[in-house]
């Protein structure tokens, strides 16, 4: 089965809709609140691209979850000041992230992105 290099969500919240009650235009209980708290709850979350992903695993790059929520909660302040394309810069790994999708574009261990130039970002993150 061929992808487009990002994985599917499949925790969204689901609920049965009935068909034998009429939805008023002003109910907050209707598909489109449900669709919109579903992206609201998964819009700060970061995906990763396919090409990360084979970079984490080919580097054996680990980062637990404490310091992807930490990643998540930079970016989306960098999103806040205008930063489309950061470089995370982490104690072992550096990442390029795209704010503007919230995906993780590529990834490389500490040591190696120090002969590296960096181009299309305009902000950079440290984290140790």
């Amino acid at each position: 089965m061929k992808t487009n290099g990002f994985r599917p969500i499949s925790n969204l919240p689901t609920q049965p809709v009935s068909s034998k009650q009429p939805q008023n235009k002003n109910d907050k209980t209707g598909f489109s609140a449900h669709f919109q708290t579903a992206v609201h709850a998964h819009s700060n979350k970061l995906t990763i691209s396919k090409h990360a992903q084979m970079r984490l695993d080919q580097r054996n790059i680990q980062i637990d979850k404490t310091t992807w929520t930490k990643i998540e909660e930079k970016i989306q302040e960098a999103k806040k000041m205008g930063i489309t394309d950061s470089l995370v810069i982490l104690e072992d790994a550096a990442l390029v992230v795209s704010t503007k999708k919230n995906t993780v574009i590529t990834a490389m261990e500490r040591t190696e992105s120090s002969s590296h130039i960096f181009t299309n970002i305009n902000g950079t993150i440290l984290l140790n």
